[in-house]
């Protein structure tokens, strides 16, 4: 199982910060995650999040392995 990570304003939408799910890819994680919590579905769907597997920002699509780690991340901003 995939090791599923939200940071910032993700974990407060879902209630959660950490979890296992068995997935394939991250399209398939996204689409559970969304139909389990419509309100995260669309927080994970929103501008400007960025998604990690194994610490390493990736766009579209990847495989997932029983070891990934797969962060979600909000926009950051700072000043």
């Amino acid at each position: 199982m995939a090791r599923v990570l939200l940071f910032g304003r993700l974990a407060d939408v879902a209630g959660w910060r950490e979890r296992q799910v068995d997935c394939i890819s991250i399209r398939t994680l996204r689409d559970l995650l969304a139909a389990e919590d419509e309100a995260l579905g669309q927080a994970l769907a929103g501008k400007g999040i960025q998604v990690a597997l194994d610490q390493a920002i990736v766009r579209g699509d990847a495989s997932l392995t029983a070891k990934s780690e797969v962060a979600f991340l909000p926009p950051m901003s700072g000043g």
